[in-house]
């Protein structure tokens, strides 16, 4: 079936804009649903107002130009009182943005660290943050509603590649580079640096946060996945199987499934917890075998991300395609054309997918299908208990199997 398509914002090109160096290598939704982010390429992030967003889409159509005249945003006055009202920015960052996440606080997560007795930055709850990583290796912080700087992290020596921060409201931001490391970040405390993880043999291509924030995944330029212990910041375990460069990762909503994307043409769903494979979903056909391990270049799966009903994955490959899968089914549900395409991820209410190529973003409606009891029933169990605690449950072995995720 083929996706229905929701919209289109169109980067602003001129006669003499170059190709190169106009790839939108990240998109990012604010956790409360009220901004879109992406990089124009250029140095340039754009930030809009998502609800308003969509209106333009339903009033003026799929099509829509980021600076269109007939369907512009309001600009934001920072000298006005509204600023926790979502207005458009475009924010120079300096140099060009390879990554993007958005945080919000939650006032009792406190600060890890000791001394807490002055700090620049008191983040309320009010405060949504715009994280942006650079080629040149700085992260910048920004306030989302004033498009102000407000933190300027200075530590890695390579590309920043990914951004991601804690789920729990603590404003813990991991940062992943190209220098081989990871590097975790407390904003609550004025953007001190806490731990760097290494064990990556060569570029950290992607990070992200279990639901729970207690285990971060980290992928990279080997075939390994690595998953941490984020209390501890020690490593718990490396999931062998992908045969190429591993280059995207994320957790279900529940945090019982891992999805990771690869250069050799597939995506796998893991049971993190066991180091399983419980879903192959194959971009090539037949697939490669382990010779040919890289597969074909021009079927590479460049991003992947779990939809908000934990039954839905979505893909983005070089074969011009995005493809949303279950996740308990072979073959894709859905399919849409996308040339270029490099990162993709679901909006805060997982009714829409969005994709950048090129620093334009286009969106699609996600697969609407009703979920089984028994997926109703694995995911609510996780939201008071981790599946370790599942298989324990003193309860027949027939109803433990029914509520965990099997081969």
């Amino acid at each position: 079936a083929r996706s229905r398509t929701v919209g289109e914002l169109l980067a602003p090109t001129s006669p003499f804009d170059k190709k190169c160096g106009r790839e939108n290598w990240t998109v990012a939704f604010a956790p409360d649903g009220s901004y879109l982010a992406w990089s124009q390429g250029h140095r340039i992030v754009k930030l809009v107002p998502w609800a308003q967003c969509l209106n333009n889409f339903l009033l003026h159509g799929t099509k829509n130009g980021a600076n269109a005249a007939g369907t512009r945003l309001p600009r934001h006055s920072s000298e006005g009182g509204q600023k926790n009202k979502p207005c458009e920015h475009v924010i120079d960052c300096g140099d060009i943005v390879w990554s993007l996440a958005f945080g919000s606080s939650v006032p009792e997560k406190q600060s890890r660290c000791v001394n807490i007795e002055w700090h620049r930055f008191k983040f309320g709850q009010d405060q949504l943050l715009l994280a942006t990583g650079l080629n040149n290796g700085r992260i910048k912080i920004w306030d989302a509603y004033t498009g102000k700087l407000l933190l300027n992290l200075m530590d890695h020596t390579e590309v920043v590649r990914d951004l991601t921060f804690a789920p729990d409201g603590s404003l813990i931001l991991v940062s992943a580079s190209r220098d081989k490391t990871l590097r975790v970040w407390d904003l609550k405390d004025d953007g001190n640096m806490m731990k760097v993880l290494r064990g990556h043999p060569n570029w950290v291509y992607g990070c992200a946060f279990s639901p729970d924030s207690s285990i971060l995944c980290s992928v990279g330029a080997s075939k390994a996945v690595f998953l941490w212990d984020m209390d501890k910041y020690s490593m718990l375990r490396k999931l062998e199987g992908h045969h190429n460069d591993v280059v995207a990762c994320e957790f279900s909503p529940d945090g019982a499934l891992l999805a990771t994307a690869s250069y050799d043409t597939r995506v796998y769903v893991w049971d993190p917890h066991i180091g399983v494979i419980l879903r192959e979903f194959g971009h090539l056909f037949p697939p490669p075998t382990p010779i040919f391990a890289g597969g074909a270049n021009d079927r590479w799966v460049r991003s992947v991300c779990f939809s908000h009903d934990g039954l839905h994955v979505a893909s983005l490959a070089d074969d011009k395609m995005v493809r949303f899968w279950r996740i308990d089914e072979e073959y894709p549900v859905q399919v849409a054309p996308l040339n270029n395409g490099l990162c993709c991820t679901f909006s805060t209410d997982g009714s829409v997918l969005a994709a950048g190529q090129d620093g334009s973003v286009y969106f699609w409606a996600t697969p609407s299908q009703v979920s089984s009891l028994q997926h109703l029933c694995r995911m609510a169990i996780r939201r008071v208990m981790p599946t370790s605690q599942v298989k324990n449950l003193p309860i027949p072995g027939k109803v433990v199997e029914f509520l965990c995720y099997q081969i």
